[in-house]
């Protein structure tokens, strides 16, 4: 446990201190003040170095143990872009019409008999008669024209390619590389109670299972030519003004969060995430659920996947599709990423509510949940990494080393509630397995 660290983030936020400045991605927000400044990361074991300056007080500790076996594959190769939808087939030509049969000629006419010799004293014989035509032929019936072929089938939504390998040609992943998510914070400061809060949540459950432990569940989906944007109907999951009520793209053959397909049988968070390329939009919706010919949709977050989100993110106090206000795909890592031994971006990690400081939360999380812990607690939102120091060799194989390289690199971000620590991508449309 003692080899996770929380580093120093911003101010930590008190949700019952701050005006909320939650909406659209053209709203202003309210920035937080700045913190105190941080300790230098610590080389041995709970021990903190000296005091380092600037910084500030959000972020949270970090629970110890090694690394949790990554689910598949080893890392990702280059990020791959959706299938696009398959063309219609083209019809086929009819076929030529048959020419009719030459009509039959006429029989020639029979030869003139030639008269009879005339008999002693007899009357000539007659001349014999001319023969008939013969009968004209019927002319030939006209070839049917071919069957047209039949129109090829739409290809099926491709699978959104792996944040860290870049998606929609970008080169880092989801937004421009500027963006939290992909900078390296190996070398950033502890938070001063970086020790407090880890030790405290090791001497209260640690991780939610007791276990860092992966879930694969969330499917991330990928617009193509053929797929439609479908309007929904809010629930009471959806809140405003921090969710956006706009149409949202619906690939076919896609599914929700822990379900076969659209329909949220197993009443779980059923997120709904769509990449749009051609807007450069990151849809991501909480609690969606399609059944009986009606969309109805909880939170949704369209992301502008052009744009830097500043360390306020979409607002004060504003959620998205995850509690703590962040973006969910781009912290995903998937099984082409470890198959290509690479992940390049934070990772998403959730512990239980009632082991998070309540009433608050850090930068570059905008958002608590419902966390009831005390002031020792994490706080939701913070960063948390991997000492550079933890024996790599203890891991089980490479892809688990490839998941600990990416928390000691780009670290973690405490994005929710829930008990199972780390989130993967589904691999139901990954290339690797």
């Amino acid at each position: 446990m003692n080899t996770i660290r929380a580093i120093v983030g911003l101010a930590v936020v008190f949700a019952a201190g701050v005006i909320p400045a939650c909406g659209s991605d053209n709203e202003s927000q309210t920035p937080a003040s700045g913190g105190t400044g941080g300790a230098a990361d610590a080389s041995t074991d709970g021990s903190s170095g000296t005091a380092g300056s600037g910084g500030g007080t959000g972020g949270v500790a970090g629970k110890g143990g090694s690394a949790g076996q990554a689910g598949k594959g080893g890392s990702s190769g280059a990020g791959g872009t959706a299938g696009a939808a398959g063309d219609a087939g083209t019809a086929g030509s009819s076929g030529a019409s048959g020419n009719g049969g030459a009509a039959g000629q006429g029989g020639e006419a029979g030869t003139s008999g030639a008269g009879g010799t005339a008999g002693d004293g007899g009357s000539a014989g007659t001349a014999g008669t001319g023969g008939s035509a013969g009968t004209a032929g019927n002319a030939g019936t006209a070839g049917n024209g071919g069957t047209a072929g039949s129109a090829g089938t739409a290809g099926t939504a491709g699978a959104a390619g792996s944040g860290g390998q870049g998606i929609c040609g970008t080169p880092t992943g989801y937004f421009p590389p500027g963006a939290w998510m992909y900078q390296d914070i190996s070398a950033a400061p502890l938070r001063p109670d970086s020790a407090t809060m880890t030790q405290w949540l090791q001497n209260n459950g640690g991780w939610g299972t007791g276990q860092m432990r992966i879930d694969f569940s969330i499917e991330v989906l990928q617009k193509t030519a053929s797929t439609t944007y479908q309007s929904f109907t809010p629930t009471s999951d959806f809140y405003d003004p921090d969710c956006d009520k706009v149409d949202m793209p619906v690939p076919a053959g896609g599914a929700l969060e822990g379900e076969t397909g659209y329909a949220c049988v197993n009443d779980g968070d059923c997120h709904l995430i769509v990449v749009d390329c051609d807007l450069h939009r990151l849809f991501e919706m909480w609690r969606a659920n399609i059944t009986g010919g009606t969309f109805y949709g909880g939170c949704l977050a369209a992301w502008d996947m052009t744009r830097v989100y500043g360390q306020a993110g979409r607002g004060e106090q504003c959620t998205s599709a995850d509690a703590a206000g962040f973006p969910i795909a781009p912290l995903l890592f998937s099984a082409d990423e470890v198959n290509a031994g690479e992940i390049k971006h934070a990772i998403r990690f959730i512990l239980p509510n009632a082991r998070m400081r309540a009433s608050a939360y850090a930068h570059p999380g905008t958002h608590a949940g419902g966390p009831s812990g005390p002031a020792s607690a994490p706080v939701y939102g913070g960063r948390w990494r991997l000492k550079a120091s933890f024996d790599m060799s203890k891991l089980p194989n490479d892809a688990a080393r490839t998941v600990a390289r990416a928390m000691q690199k780009y670290g973690m971000a405490l994005a929710d509630g829930g008990n199972i620590a780390l989130t993967a991508q589904s691999d139901r449309f990954t290339t690797a397995k």
